[in-house]
């Protein structure tokens, strides 16, 4: 079944959302640690090299370890923000597939209301037995990337903070238009290791120390408390932590990133263009690498350069983003 269809059919209502309230109030930093304006519209080349890919120490879609040969080519800096994408859309009229709903010819089954235009947003539960993802994931009608927890949401005064609510197909049409591409999920992997093969982390084999934020991720009780202890409790704006060796921002956590490669579950399988995962049969998958701030360490400890996901194509949600990639000449 499709993964939008068999969600949207969990969902008992549509929530409308009162407020940016899709993971906890923002703790925000000083203004001084997150980087500056100008300096987000970067790419930088990473060289020709090779890396360990994987890692048999966590999940098993982690494995096997290859040794993988990466050619040079560029990559931002940056996840794309939101200034980024409002100007694509200014320049072009593109709607996002949040923005379109679905059809009832694709979607007879749903009632009108679940084919609204629309996304998907986290929102912390209240039931204290709450176990799987239906318990804190939302259809949100009207939720979109200019209103990303929903309609009395808005994007206002967050110029720097990366773009959510886009689909694989969104992302592609903004890498179009600024003559990139999205990045393979091994080109990811290999520039977000910043030189550290085999590395746990995206900083070294060091686990987390609560006196130092490496990264944006959940604090605290999944799904229930997000303390921000880390600076945040919620997105926050690219940058405000420190970069990896090769320079790049927000490599591990804050948002999952899109990536071109399709996702098998078992890397080892036959390769499909759709991707393949025995949990979503039928559905076209794509990679998603590096973790968001929802990732906590008693959940999801994907906060790691290996770490890896399969996403529904066709799916916009509030913890997934990206960032652009481009080949280099020979």
């Amino acid at each position: 079944m499709n993964t939008i269809l068999a969600f949207l059919l969990f969902c008992v209502t549509v929530i409308h959302l009162l407020s940016c309230s899709g993971g906890g109030e923002r703790a925000v930093l000083p203004k001084s640690t997150c980087l500056d304006v100008e300096k987000v519209n970067l790419s930088i080349k990473i060289a020709q090299g090779e890396f360990e890919y994987g890692d048999d120490r966590f999940y098993p879609d982690e494995r096997p370890v290859s040794r993988e040969v990466v050619a040079t080519f560029e990559i931002d800096t940056t996840e794309v923000t939101n200034q980024q994408f409002r100007r694509f859309v200014e320049a072009t009229g593109y709607v996002t597939d949040a923005e379109k709903g679905l059809s009832e010819q694709e979607f007879p089954e749903l009632p009108p209301e679940l084919r609204a235009p629309g996304s998907v947003v986290f929102v912390p539960p209240t039931n204290i037995d709450a176990t799987t993802d239906g318990d804190w994931w939302r259809f949100v009608a009207g939720a979109n990337w200019r209103y990303p927890q929903g309609p009395n949401s808005s994007i206002e005064g967050m110029d720097n903070f990366p773009v959510v609510q886009v689909t694989y197909s969104d992302a592609v049409a903004y890498a179009d238009w600024v003559g990139r591409r999205l990045p393979t999920e091994i080109e990811w992997e290999y520039a977000a290791r910043g030189g550290l093969d085999g590395a746990k982390f995206t900083w070294g084999n060091q686990p987390p120390d609560e006196a130092i934020a490496r990264a944006n991720t959940w604090q605290g009780q999944f799904p229930f408390n997000n303390d921000g202890s880390d600076g945040y409790a919620g997105i926050s704006p690219v940058g405000c932590y420190e970069p990896n060796g090769y320079g790049l921002y927000d490599t591990a956590g804050n948002l999952w990133e899109l990536t071109e490669s399709a996702y098998h579950f078992d890397r080892q399988m036959p390769y499909r263009e759709t991707g393949y995962d025995p949990r979503q049969p039928g559905v076209s998958l794509k990679t998603i690498k590096g973790g968001s701030f929802l990732c906590a360490d008693n959940y999801c400890r994907r906060y790691r350069p290996s770490a890896r996901q399969g996403q529904d194509i066709t799916l916009a949600t509030s913890h997934i983003g990206f960032r652009t990639a481009a080949d280099v000449p020979q």
